[in-house]
């Protein structure tokens, strides 16, 4: 695997996580708080359907 093609994709998951508190704080805080009081369950659940779409779109991409 080519580091560089890793490290720019860390790096492009750094700046679309910064997008919502850059441009809005009030609501990234209000948000933040949200999910404070979700069950941890449903977090989990959350977590495996993004990992799960995220590896579909990298599958389709590469392939």
């Amino acid at each position: 695997m080519d580091w560089q093609v890793l490290v720019t994709a860390l790096a492009l998951v750094f700046v679309i996580e910064g997008i919502i508190p850059f441009a809005n704080p009030s609501r990234w805080r209000r948000l933040v708080a949200t999910i404070a009081e979700v069950p941890d369950q449903h977090l989990r659940m959350m977590g495996a359907i993004s990992m799960l779409i995220g590896l579909i779109i990298l599958y389709l991409v590469r392939s």
